[in-house]
């Protein structure tokens, strides 16, 4: 029998609500490069297509390995290809590996372009980082070094990544961008983890959430989650515009009161939509009240 998924079932196969996580540290980047008055237009946007190639390679990836363990069988939260059998696995690995060679391309250009050639060893990591996360056989995001990785990549490396490519050096202004970004995006994770805590403790996932426990966890994602606005306060001192960042507060107000509340299972789910949105939010503030600045 063909098993073929639909247009909207690979859509949703590649997770659009995690994409905040890879447009957002591409903003906040633009915005400390402006801060150092080295914006350039065409690169942000090489290393956003960068950055969205691999956070969809990434969920493809993350779809096949999981899918062939068979541990996304019994999962609450959105549709997996594999695991749901509307796809072949090979078809879904082919998906991965051609999101992770644009990913590459583009890279390639990206670094061709700017001269900045060392960049191609971080590029290569954050490729085998992104395919080890759950596949191999020992992936680490079964071992609680998932949430380690997502701050990296997601914030120290892509935001990093982004300032240095246009502006060829780093701020404390752009570090702190990075660690607020990796924090939210860790929160992300944090947030997935907890409401996957049952299914992942069953097929063997031990996850960081799983290793802490239900309560310990949703301290994890209170402290995370309050990182990015203390450190907005601080940015403030030099460039008070980007004081901007702490309206996205409000939009942290639903999910706090649902990890707070002991919501499970798909009461978990909005936690991720709203925390990446209060992300893509603060990022766009910030970004604004630094190139303002």
């Amino acid at each position: 029998m063909t098993v073929m998924a639909t247009v909207a079932e690979w859509i949703e196969g590649a997770r659009p609500r995690t994409l905040p996580n890879a447009v957002a540290p591409v903003l906040v980047g633009g915005g400390a490069a402006a801060a150092l008055d080295a914006f350039t237009w065409w690169q942000a946007l090489l290393a956003l297509l960068v950055a969205l190639a691999l956070i969809i390679g990434v969920n493809y990836a993350n779809d096949y390995s999981d899918g062939v363990r068979g541990t996304d069988t019994d999962r609450v939260g959105p549709l997996r290809l594999v695991g749901a059998g509307v796809a072949l696995p090979k078809s879904v690995l082919r998906a991965a590996l051609t999101c992770f060679g644009v990913a590459g391309i583009l890279g390639l250009v990206l670094v061709a372009t700017t001269g900045r050639w060392w960049m191609l060893a971080i590029g290569a990591g954050c490729i085998l980082g992104a395919w080890f996360y759950t596949g191999g056989s020992r992936p680490y995001g079964y071992s609680g070094y998932g949430e380690v990785a997502v701050f990296l990549f997601f914030g120290l490396v892509a935001v990093l990544g982004t300032v240095y490519v246009q502006a060829g050096r780093l701020s404390l202004t752009a570090l702190a961008c990075s660690v607020a970004i990796g924090a939210f995006s860790a929160a992300v994770l944090v947030a997935n983890n907890l409401r996957d805590i049952p299914t992942d403790t069953e097929s063997g996932k031990r996850t960081l959430a799983v290793r802490l426990g239900d309560r310990s966890t949703r301290r994890l994602y209170l402290a995370l989650i309050g990182v990015p606005f203390v450190l907005t306060v601080a940015i403030g001192t030099a460039y008070p515009t980007a004081l901007l960042g702490l309206v996205a507060a409000g939009l942290v107000i639903v999910p706090l009161r649902a990890i707070t509340g002991g919501s499970t299972g798909r009461g978990l789910i909005p936690v991720l939509r709203d925390t990446g949105l209060a992300m893509l939010a603060w990022s766009v503030l910030t970004s604004a009240g630094l190139a303002l600045g």
